[in-house]
């Protein structure tokens, strides 16, 4: 946990020096860390509203929509690092902005899942649309055991599947898969001579990473309550 607590410091670090320019740009128009957070919660209904457009107007091998959804995903999930970083450098941080911040997030994670479930049940990827819903029920439960674990005392940040990876992981392979269905199309598969099913098609490189989502956001769930569990007893133990 230690590993990965520091390479993900280092990478934010890193992010926080590029960023920074920007931040400092916002603060000096007069936008506080809670309009930053407003505007990033705004762009994740955008997305969401992509999606449903792709749903009800796009064709099945059409996925301009969802690469366009994977751009606007990213750069969403950029005001997530910029609130934190519009408090902290313009000194206006405060437990109303941390909490609404967090309510924000939730919100935001649940209205782009919402887009991504109707549009794979709209053109019929009925299987990943389960596991996508399960992606969901396992960014929540990342969420919520944390929140349980720090209410009660414990820090609880450990884990693979962290809100950013989330973000970068969907955003990321949405995007491939818009550009790649402009090159190989829409309707490529993928066939192994003597499988009678192809083993592979345009929408997997968006569907595989949601179905890895959707296992490893629930292992990191439970390895935050293993954790969490740990460190109880251990303070039990103190206690006596």
């Amino acid at each position: 946990m230690t590993q990965d607590t520091s390479l993900r410091t280092t990478l934010q670090l890193s992010i926080y020096k590029v960023i920074d320019p920007f931040v400092k740009l916002l603060i000096r128009i007069g936008l506080t860390p809670n309009a930053v957070t407003t505007i990033g919660f705004i762009l994740n209904i955008g997305v969401a509203v992509i999606f449903v457009v792709g749903a009800e107007e796009g064709n099945r091998g059409d996925f301009t929509y969802v690469g366009w959804a994977g751009g606007l995903i990213l750069f969403a999930g950029l005001f997530d690092m910029l609130d934190g970083q519009v408090a902290r450098l313009g000194n206006m941080k405060s437990t109303f902005g941390a909490l609404y911040d967090s309510v924000l997030d939730r919100y935001s994670e649940l209205i782009m899942f919402l887009g991504i479930c109707w549009y794979l049940v709209a053109h019929h990827y009925f299987l990943s649309s389960l596991f996508a819903f399960i992606a969901l029920i396992g960014s929540m439960m990342v969420s919520y055991v944390r929140a349980r674990a720090e209410g009660l005392g414990i820090e609880c940040k450990g884990g693979l599947m962290q809100r950013p990876e989330r973000v970068i992981t969907i955003g990321l392979f949405a995007i491939i898969c818009g550009v790649f269905s402009q090159y190989a199309g829409g309707d490529y598969k993928l066939y192994i001579p003597g499988v009678k099913y192809h083993v592979f098609e345009t929408m997997s490189i968006f569907t595989i990473p949601i179905t890895i989502l959707a296992v490893l956001t629930n292992l990191t769930a439970f390895r935050r309550l293993m954790d969490s569990k740990k460190a109880l007893m251990e303070k039990e133990k103190n206690l006596r």
